[in-house]
């Protein structure tokens, strides 16, 4: 595992926005999994600014999202489809054929996450995977308690979850308490993984994922398995860490 700490929130972002567009430029037909939520939202800016200075292409680049709400329609502005949308795909020269995201209003819930997981396999895994990581160390929408070698499926949402998503819908607005997401499993076969966290209040669930033991009640502590993970933070993200003061090491 390789560990990047950054001086900032933006400098991290930066890091990651550089990781993303070397691997499209390697590999112009990458197959990318992508997250949602406030952490990648400084990389998805940089990733526009950058398209609009001529650098970066789309046309070919298959992605995966992460993750979505059951019960909310792709045009819902609390969708994670609206999200990416809105704050990446319509602003650069993605073919929106190639982003596939679950269906939040499949009649059936488990039929739609194995068609979701075939769905990935079909198009060969993923080349490279962005997450974020939760406050209480999930990835994707894998909670605490979820197998390591879990698949894509239906979930229950935690009441930590729910309250951090909050702010993502309006006064009133009824919030889903499920989701389909991305197991574990399926997000370890993928061949390379990025990780981004900043701020002070995601460091306890860095130090848990970095430093613990491989847990199924720290998801992220499954991203030890994975031989090519690179995880990027903040200097306030990574204040748990040993050798915090550092701003690139290898662990």
């Amino acid at each position: 595992m390789k560990i990047i700490i950054k001086n900032s929130a933006a400098d991290a972002s930066a890091a990651v926005t550089d990781m993303l567009l070397q691997q499209i430029g390697k590999k112009p037909d990458s197959v990318l999994g992508l997250p949602t939520g406030a952490t990648p939202l400084a990389v998805y800016a940089r990733l526009r600014d950058e398209f609009r200075n001529g650098r970066g292409c789309y046309k070919d680049i298959t992605t995966f999202n992460l993750d979505e709400y059951l019960g909310l329609s792709a045009e819902d502005p609390a969708s994670y489809s609206f999200y990416m949308r809105e704050n990446l795909f319509r602003h650069v020269d993605f073919d929106l054929g190639r982003a596939h995201i679950p269906h939040g209003l499949a009649a059936d819930a488990d039929a739609e996450a194995n068609r979701y997981e075939a769905l990935i396999a079909a198009y060969g895994g993923i080349d490279f995977m962005l997450l974020g990581l939760g406050r209480n160390a999930h990835i994707g929408f894998n909670e605490p308690g979820s197998l390591h070698n879990s698949r894509t499926r239906r979930v229950a949402l935690t009441a930590s979850t729910l309250e951090a998503n909050a702010a993502y819908f309006p006064p009133g607005a009824k919030q889903p308490s499920h989701a389909i997401t991305m197991g574990i499993g399926t997000i370890l076969e993928s061949r390379e993984i990025v990780v981004l966290a900043a701020g002070a209040e995601k460091a306890e669930a860095v130090a848990a994922s970095v430093k613990g033991p491989g847990t199924e009640f720290v998801p992220g502590s499954a991203l030890g398995r994975h031989p090519n993970t690179t995880i990027v933070l903040d200097t306030a993200a990574a204040q748990h860490l040993e050798r915090a003061q550092t701003l690139e090491f290898d662990a």
